[in-house]
């Protein structure tokens, strides 16, 4: 059965859709990805509060974003492991903890750039 080409335009289209309902599935469905919303929320909050110049906010939204990419990279490779291997393997386990180490280096890297922002504020309040 031969598919129809649709334009450029439609193609585009049609993965937004996919994209936003991936996103809406993310942010409704994952404990995880829920959290680092809320913390996310709380840092821009806090920066409202204490007034974070241009550049320390594109610095926190980078970090937030950053952590919440490979948070929902994570829970992809997580959910793809147990799919294709649903009872626990030694293996699937090593790819699961690896996915899981890549999220914790995005968040420290996030947790120190919160850091360096709002350390010297909090000492200067």
């Amino acid at each position: 059965m031969e598919q129809k080409k649709v334009s450029f335009f439609v193609g585009r289209l049609r993965s937004l859709k996919y994209a936003m309902v991936g996103l809406y599935k993310l942010c409704t469905t994952e404990d995880s990805i829920i959290s680092q919303l809320s913390i996310g929320a709380l840092v821009m909050i806090a920066g409202w509060y204490f007034d974070i110049s241009r550049t320390e906010w594109l610095f926190q939204i980078m970090a937030l974003g950053l952590v919440l990419a490979v948070e929902g990279l994570n829970t992809a490779v997580e959910k793809t492991a147990d799919f294709i291997h649903p009872d626990y393997h030694k293996k699937i386990g090593f790819i699961k903890d690896i996915s899981a180490g890549a999220v914790t280096f995005a968040a420290l890297t996030a947790v120190a750039i919160g850091l360096f922002i709002y350390l010297p504020k909090i000492f200067n309040f």
